[in-house]
């Protein structure tokens, strides 16, 4: 699943493998074959990563976790409107 949504991700953010990675503080020289393996899903990154390449990639780490692509394109569509009216949205912890 995260190798998919990440290269969708990257793509649409108009990024090379080695600008996300470079982004995401991954060594220059490393950077495009490490992204390229975890696209083709060869490998998968730790959580620390995907918080930093889902900050790059203006993306909510959830996104690349979601079950099904449904609701992945909802977690990117929830993103999407609470950036835009960030006080429409109550917080489940408010009293």
């Amino acid at each position: 699943m995260i190798g998919k949504r990440l290269k969708i991700a990257r793509i649409n953010a108009d990024l090379t493998q080695t600008e996300l990675g470079v982004k995401a503080g991954l060594d220059e020289e490393s950077a495009s074959s490490r992204i390229s393996s975890y696209e083709n899903e060869v490998h998968s990154p730790d959580f620390t990563l995907v918080k930093r390449l889902a900050k790059v990639l203006d993306v909510p780490s959830a996104y690349f976790y979601a079950e099904d692509d449904e609701l992945a394109d909802f977690i990117l569509q929830y993103n999407k409107l609470k950036k835009q009216k960030p006080n429409a949205f109550v917080s489940l912890t408010a009293s």
